[in-house]
């Protein structure tokens, strides 16, 4: 299983499609021998317009590959610096600074009237699949939407890079304390390493309690808890969990379900958000 710094594979509940026309099941059929390749076991990578620019074809039909590994299933920030609407998609040019990219979004046959176009040089989030025509690439959109905190366009940089550098130049060694303990809780199975905060409320009677409420918990239902407890908001849909941990639906319903069972979290809006409870 693909896995670098807590992202690990997952097809943001997609499983499928040539170019992202919405959320389909079943596998395709592979480039090569007529295997069967699964899209839900990609891997989402947070990505910036010149790296899937500048991504190479390792052969005709291959997946792209960024930084040396096969890509399909991305994330990017960008503007939208023109919008050109068509009878069976919208495609946007995004611009985030480092290059520029069609982002093709296919309108529901069934629901035509509810794909209104992004207004010019709205920041917005993509989630899609990478693919080449002729050489040029572009990204078929599974799910757009408008960015409401600048914070993200500077945290989805960060996040790139992040990721781009440990696969590039592998884990950073931990040069001080806190990087030392940080890297034994997860040694220990503690720890994600994607946050700066292993526990929550960063220390004292709080952290110390909510730990040893979370001692029984698996790994992944602690990397599911630290993505809530630090993030912005009162609670988490399950689209921003999967964004933020980089781990599978399958993974986090039961992450949550055993979050839930210890009561540590509870639902909110619906059975797909969570927020923490509070003790």
């Amino acid at each position: 299983m693909t896995s670098y710094g807590g992202y690990q594979r997952t097809g943001y509940g997609t499983q499928g499609g040539d170019d992202g026309g919405g959320f389909m099941g079943a596998s395709q059929q592979g480039s090569q021998g007529g295997e069967k390749k699964s899209y839900a076991d990609d891997t989402l990578r947070p990505v910036t317009i010149k790296q899937l620019v500048d991504c190479k074809e390792p052969y005709p039909g291959a997946d792209l590959a960024v930084d040396g590994l096969p890509t399909t299933q991305v994330t990017l920030v960008g503007q939208v610096r023109a919008v050109n609407p068509q009878a069976i998609n919208i495609t946007y040019r995004i611009d985030d600074g480092t290059g520029l990219i069609d982002v093709k979004k296919w309108i529901d046959a069934e629901k035509p009237d509810s794909a209104t176009p992004f207004a010019l040089d709205t920041y917005v989030r993509v989630f899609g699949r990478l693919q080449s025509f002729n050489g040029k690439r572009h990204v078929g959109g599974h799910f757009i939407r408008a960015i409401e905190d600048f914070n993200e366009v500077n945290y989805h940089m960060l996040e790139a890079t992040y990721v781009h550098l440990c696969l590039t130049k592998g884990a950073a060694a931990g040069g001080d304390q806190q990087q030392q303990q940080q890297q034994q809780q997860q040694q220990q199975g503690g720890g994600d390493g994607m946050f700066v905060d292993d526990g929550y409320g960063g220390g004292g009677a709080d952290s110390a309690a909510i730990q040893a409420r979370l001692s029984p918990c698996s790994r992944t239902a602690r990397t599911v808890f630290n993505f809530l407890a630090n993030s912005a908001g009162d609670d988490q849909h399950l689209n921003q969990v999967v964004a933020g941990t980089g781990l599978s639906v399958r993974d986090i319903m039961g992450a949550t379900e055993e979050l839930l069972g210890h009561g540590i979290i509870y639902t909110t809006a619906d059975d797909e958000t969570w927020a923490i409870l509070d003790t």
